[in-house]
């Protein structure tokens, strides 16, 4: 069994970002949001164009921005679109690149979080398919896809981290964290009202231990702008295990066929 790149196969990356009113904050000029978009941009651009790339935002909720895509302008214009909320949920992110990833798995977001209650159906309901049961794989083994994960904080609402985590790491989906926050210290928002921004270094560590990801700490733009460049260098080519032996036998029996049809056309009888 031997590793070879299959270019044809096509490869998606989630960028999921966090979008907390934290990422005000100016301990990263101009400010930590305002270095993440220019950052993701630029990891974009140096993206190979047949790599599709989804946009999932968060803070006390996740959401969609940008369904994945080749269209870089499209996801360019969705990270200028950024509006900061309250709020972390960093897990809730997880599942939703997950759910962008594995549509077909009946990932639902809405239960996991509020759990499945009984209500009043109307018309406009449409039957969603029950979550798939799937056997689990090792981590980071799913080579068409990865997740890339920024927080600058600590999750405050939302699924579990580590439970989405394990989430990823069943399906072999690695996730690459960039942490991008103060360890242990205060800060002050723009408006002078003090809020902690500790990261939770120890669980974004975890995550990506679990998934076969990497976890990095960008104290600064430039940093920032090193681990994207760094991490678009590191997905962009997709490998699958195909069966040389296999290539080959199918080979050597259509060489065999054209040589026993040549053989028919020119001696009127197979050699």
């Amino acid at each position: 069994m031997a590793r070879v790149p299959l270019p044809w196969a096509r490869s998606t990356i989630i960028l999921a970002m966090d979008v907390s009113l934290s990422m005000r904050v100016s301990d990263v000029k101009p400010t930590r949001m305002v270095a993440a978009q220019e950052a993701a941009k630029l990891f974009l651009r140096d993206l190979p164009k047949n790599i599709e790339v989804g946009l999932v935002t968060f803070a006390s909720s996740s959401q969609v921005a940008q369904v994945a895509t080749l269209d870089r302008p499209a996801l360019v214009k969705a990270i200028d679109s950024f509006q900061m909320q309250i709020g972390t949920a960093v897990g809730s992110a997880i599942v939703t690149s997950l759910a962008e990833l594995f549509p077909d798995q009946g990932i639902n977001l809405e239960e996991m979080t509020f759990g499945s209650k009984p209500r009043g159906r109307s018309l406009d309901d449409k039957d969603k398919p029950p979550p798939q049961q799937i056997t689990p794989v090792a981590p980071g083994s799913y080579g068409a896809a990865a997740i890339i994960l920024l927080s600058d904080g600590r999750r405050t609402t939302g699924v579990d981290t580590l439970e989405a985590a394990k989430m990823a790491a069943d399906r072999g989906v690695r996730i690459y964290v960039i942490g991008r926050g103060s360890v242990g210290d205060a800060a002050a928002m723009p408006e002078g009202m003090p809020i902690y921004l500790q990261l939770d270094e120890p669980t974004l560590r975890e995550v990506a231990r679990m998934t076969g990801g990497e976890y990095h700490h960008a104290g600064t733009a430039e940093a920032l702008r090193s681990v994207y460049e760094n991490l678009g260098s590191r997905v962009q080519v997709q490998t699958r295990e195909t069966e040389v032996t296999a290539l080959l036998a199918l080979l050597s029996a259509g060489l065999a066929l054209a040589a026993g049809g040549l053989s028919l056309v020119w001696f009127r009888r197979v050699v």
